[in-house]
């Protein structure tokens, strides 16, 4: 472990698997004591909260749907009752419905919209607070390139992950003067369990498009997630760090 986080406290949504889960255990092997939440998967989450304590960190699983405010709220009482404050959060917890427009159910949109982008605002205001009343604060919103160059099949998802972009800019002007930061990284196509079920054809015409010709890894994502939540990036705020291999550039 290293101490660039030691003393901090960390909420990852979304974390029990995935890119969240790679997010979760990488700030706490930084030192954040770290709260792993989940929606569904109390297993998985258990497995991260063990891994972490394995490696010598301290993290605890919290169930809560962000997509509901009075339930994100909940969470984020929870990380500051656990820890005594709350000084990281990295909004990851989202979902797709992937469909063409003209088949796209109203639901799909609906669900992809609240989970994905409500669920900002929900922990977002909720944590904000606290975080001003102690001057300091580090978020961090997990888009998309999607989000930025679009994709056929996902406006549910290209909306949502687009809003993310404008939400954080917005945010980190209006919290800028209490010293914290919000910024966002949009990964590209990363290995998860997800992508794994991709079709080959699809997912070797994303590594053809990709300038270094290969997929990324959730860690890589994490890495980029730990350095915007630490004191090595207080003087970046309301920025959008593509991890993406460069696929974003060569569209």
């Amino acid at each position: 472990m290293n101490n660039a986080l030691a003393g901090k406290t960390a909420i990852v949504t979304g974390a029990s698997r995935g890119i969240g889960r790679a997010i979760a255990v990488e700030l706490a092997r930084q030192g954040a004591q770290t709260v792993v939440n989940y929606h569904r998967s109390a297993e998985a989450a258990d497995e991260v909260v063990a891994a972490i304590a394995a490696a010598g960190g301290a993290a605890v699983a919290v169930q809560a749907d962000v997509s509901d405010f009075e339930q994100a709220k909940g969470l984020v009482q929870r990380a500051i009752d656990t820890y005594g404050r709350l000084d990281v959060l990295v909004n990851n917890a989202g979902v797709t419905r992937d469909q063409v427009i003209l088949m796209m159910k109203e639901t799909d949109w609906d669900t992809v919209i609240q989970v994905n982008l409500k669920s900002l605002f929900n922990t977002c205001k909720s944590a904000a607070r606290s975080m001003m009343r102690q001057r300091y604060g580090r978020i961090v919103n997990i888009s998309s390139v999607v989000g930025i160059a679009g994709q056929g099949g996902q406006t549910n998802y290209a909306a949502a992950k687009a809003g993310i972009i404008g939400f954080s800019k917005s945010l980190a002007k209006e919290l800028g003067p209490r010293g914290i930061t919000v910024n966002v990284v949009a990964p590209g196509l990363v290995l998860t369990a997800l992508t794994a079920e991709l079709p080959e054809e699809l997912r070797q015409k994303a590594i053809e498009q990709t300038p270094l010709q290969r997929i990324g890894e959730a860690e890589e994502i994490a890495h980029a997630v730990a350095f915007l939540a630490s004191d090595r990036a207080s003087f970046i705020t309301g920025a959008v760090l593509p991890v993406d291999g460069g696929l974003v550039m060569s569209g």
